[in-house]
C-alpha cells in the first residue's frame, strides 16, 4: 500500500494519477473534513507544471470551466496610487480558487481513499516499513510513505534535518465581500485580476476572487515574532505612513478579521540522499516564498511526476523514487532561486522600479 500524508494539491494530484492508472494509494489529512477550513485565495496555474499535472490526472478540461475570467490581468502601482504598468492577461496562466481546485481533485477520487481527521503525531521506521501514530490514538503501517504534508512536514525528518526559516516578510490578509458595491476603492485599485502596489520596501497586493470578492495582503519587512502581537488597523496605518489615502481606506475597511501570515522557506536547493521507502513532494520538499507563483504548481507537477515514476517502475519503488527525485531536485532549485529573486525585486528600496524593469521587454 502507498501511503500519502497530506491531502493538499500535491498529494491529491499524486493519488489521482495513480488511481487513474489502477494503483491505489491512501491519503491521510489532519483536517476534520474537506470543508472544515478555508483553503486560501487564488492560484495562477502554469502550462508546463500545474496544467500539465491536471492533464495527467484527466482533469484539465474540467479545470478550464472553473477559472476566473481575466484573473491573470495585472497592474503595478506605487505608493502614490499611480498605475505604473498594466497587462490585460493572455490566458496562459489562468486563475482558480484554491478550494475549487482541491475540490476538483477530490471529486475524481473514491471517498474512502482520503482519511480525514487523521493528524499524524509521530512516524517510526519498522522492519516492514513505517508506523504512523495519529492524534486520536490510531496507528497505521505502510511500506511506502510519501510526505505531501506541507511546510511543517512530519515526514521530512525521515530524510532531512532541514527546517523552514523565516523569509523576513510577513503578510496581513484582508478580505472584501461584494466588492464592486461595498468596497469601491479597493475594487478600483485591484482592477480585473492582480494588483501589486510597491514602495518603501513594503507592499499591498490584491487579487480578484469569485463571487465579487477581493483578497488583499499588506506585506512588510518585519521580525519573525511580529505576527505574534495583536495586529490592528492602526498598526497597519503606521507601517504605510506616507502612502496614498486610497490605500489607507483599503486597510481601514475590510470585512472580517485581520489574518497575519508570516512567510517561511526551506534552504534553496534543499535535497536529501535516497532514503529507502520514503520521499517528499510540494512544500514538504521545497517550501519557498510566493514571489514566483510556483508553490502550488510545483506541488502538482511533483505529484504527477512521482505517480508516473511509480507507474513506470511498479515493482521497484526505489528506482521510481530515485527517478522522481532526479527530476524534482533541479526543478525545485531553479524555482526557489526565481522565488528568492522575486522577493528581492518586490522589496527593493526603489520598488516598484525593479519589478517594472523585469516586466519590460528587452531589446
Amino acid at each position: 500500500m502507498i501511503t500519502i500524508v497530506g491531502a493538499g494539491l500535491g498529494g491529491l494530484t499524486l493519488a489521482n494519477v495513480l488511481h487513474r492508472n489502477g494503483i491505489t494509494a491512501v491519503v491521510y489529512d489532519a483536517d476534520i473534513s474537506a470543508a472544515s477550513r478555508p483553503q486560501g485565495g487564488m492560484l495562477d496555474i502554469h502550462q508546463e507544471t500545474g496544467q500539465a499535472a491536471l492533464q495527467a490526472a484527466g482533469l484539465l478540461e474540467a479545470f478550464g470551466k472553473l477559472t476566473l475570467e481575466h484573473g491573470d490581468a495585472m497592474r503595478i502601482l506605487d505608493k502614490t496610487g499611480a498605475v505604473r504598468m498594466t497587462h490585460d492577461g493572455d490566458g496562459l496562466r489562468p486563475e482558480i480558487d484554491r478550494g475549487a481546485l482541491r475540490n476538483l481533485l477530490l471529486s475524481s477520487l473514491r471517498p474512502d481513499l482520503v482519511r480525514w481527521n487523521a493528524q499524524v503525531t509521530g512516524i517510526s521506521r519498522e522492519a516492514s516499513g513505517f508506523k504512523l501514530s495519529f492524534a486520536d490514538g490510531r496507528v497505521a503501517t505502510t511500506e511506502i510513505l510519501i510526505g505531501a504534508d506541507g511546510a511543517w512536514s512530519r515526514v521530512r525528518p525521515l530524510v532531512s534535518e532541514a527546517s523552514p526559516f523565516y523569509s523576513g516578510i510577513s503578510f496581513v490578509e484582508l478580505r472584501y465581500l461584494d466588492a464592486d458595491r461595498k468596497h469601491l476603492t479597493a475594487a478600483a485599485l485591484v482592477g480585473k485580476g492582480l494588483m501589486f502596489a510597491l514602495s518603501d520596501e513594503r507592499g499591498i497586493f490584491g487579487h480578484r476572487e469569485p463571487n465579487n470578492e477581493l483578497c488583499v495582503y499588506a506585506a512588510l519587512k518585519v521580525p519573525a515574532d511580529w505576527s505574534r502581537q495583536p495586529i490592528s488597523r492602526d498598526l497597519l496605518h503606521q507601517h504605510f505612513h506616507g502612502w496614498h489615502a486610497d490605500f489607507h481606506e483599503v486597510l481601514a475597511n475590510s470585512d472580517g478579521d485581520l489574518v497575519p501570515r508570516s512567510i517561511w522557506m526551506l534552504p534553496e536547493g534543499h535535497s536529501w540522499p535516497r532514503t529507502s521507502g520514503v520521499t517528499l513532494l510540494g512544500d514538504a520538499a521545497h517550501l519557498m516564498s510566493p514571489f514566483a507563483g510556483e508553490g502550488a504548481n510545483l506541488a502538482m507537477i511533483d505529484g504527477a511526476d512521482l505517480a508516473r515514476a511509480i507507474i513506470a517502475h511498479p515493482n521497484d519503488i526505489e528506482r521510481a523514487f530515485a527517478a522522481y527525485e532526479a527530476t524534482m531536485f533541479p526543478r525545485a532549485r531553479e524555482a526557489a532561486a526565481e522565488s528568492a529573486a522575486g522577493l528581492e525585486l518586490a522589496f527593493e528600496a526603489n520598488a516598484p522600479q525593479a519589478m517594472l524593469d523585469f516586466f519590460t521587454p528587452k531589446g
